[in-house]
């Protein structure tokens, strides 16, 4: 019964998130009521925006940090159950894969931050170190996006064998190779420099060019071509 009274539906209409949005638009909630609309009712003597603030909370009231929280850790909050958080977590997926999308509309790549803006979204969500590809065609233009392996918080191995078969599989002729730094940093490791010569080399043997190697961390990115590395 308590949850029935402080749900949604039961509050007064001019503070009812859906009915804002309907009038306002979606601009004009502001985050915990966006979030409410989607947990819907509240528990207790909490009302669902009250719930909002608290799961903002948890990831310190920055939208980044609460892309990074699992369905579990979600469920942290007294009155979020599994399905509340999984309809978080998949509402925040999606507006992650809406930002990913853009630059790969983009006929050409022909700068760093042309890619580089795609990566940080794809990749920043991770709390440990992934190495992911983009294989492109003769146009410059993004014919696949692939994780190719996960490591730790400090470390990733990307085997170059791998590599270069998706890129044949994925009619590639170049290729940009990039990975994240959970630590904020953007300097490469020695491991990084050794690792982008080993691919460069092997590609070149199957006519397949590195363009780039391109790290990301919340703090903007790093291009090996730019600074003369490759």
């Amino acid at each position: 019964m308590q949850e029935h009274k402080y749900s949604i539906k039961n509050w007064a209409k001019d503070d009812q998130p859906r009915e804002k949005l309907l009038s306002n638009g979606p601009e004009s909630l502001s985050n915990a009521e966006l979030l409410a609309l989607l947990i819907q009712n509240g528990h207790g003597e909490q009302s669902a925006v009250d719930l909002s603030r608290q799961i903002l909370k948890l990831g310190k009231d920055n939208l980044l940090e609460l892309g990074k929280l699992s369905v579990k850790e979600l469920t942290r909050v007294k009155g979020i159950g599994s399905a509340k958080a999984v309809s978080i977590a998949a509402a925040l997926e999606l507006g992650r894969r809406r930002q990913e999308t853009l630059p790969l509309d983009k006929r050409q790549i022909s700068k760093s931050s042309d890619i580089a803006d795609y990566i940080q979204v794809r990749l920043k969500d991770y709390r440990h170190e992934v190495f992911g590809v983009l294989f492109m065609n003769r146009a410059n233009k993004v014919n696949h996006f692939e994780i190719i392996s996960e490591g730790g918080i400090t470390a990733t191995i990307a085997d170059p064998r791998i590599i270069l078969r998706k890129a044949l599989e994925h009619d590639a002729v170049s290729i940009i190779l990039c990975h994240n730094h959970p630590s904020g940093s953007l300097k490469p490791s020695q491991q990084d420099e050794l690792l982008t010569a080993k691919i460069v080399k092997a590609a070149l043997l199957l006519d397949i060019v590195v363009i780039d190697h391109i790290i990301v961390s919340d703090r903007g990115y790093y291009s090996f071509a730019d600074n003369g590395d490759m």
